[in-house]
């Protein structure tokens, strides 16, 4: 799995707050950020959750 964060992003951290492992704040651009090139099995699920939770839908999820 390979997960992006588009322009869309509100900047609202809930991704982050979700999953550090994988999302992180970028202050300069006031939007999240992935972290992970490929998703590791035992963050899938909450990646998903975040995708899904995202009010500006920003969160894009390539699955293998």
């Amino acid at each position: 799995m390979k997960v992006k964060v588009t322009e869309e992003c509100m900047g609202d951290r809930r991704c982050n707050d979700l999953c550090p492992q994988v999302f992180e704040y970028d202050e300069n651009e006031l939007k999240s950020t992935v972290k992970l090139d490929e998703i590791p099995r035992e963050y899938k699920e909450v990646v998903r959750q975040a995708a899904e939770e995202c009010g500006a839908q920003a969160i894009i999820i390539e699955e293998d």
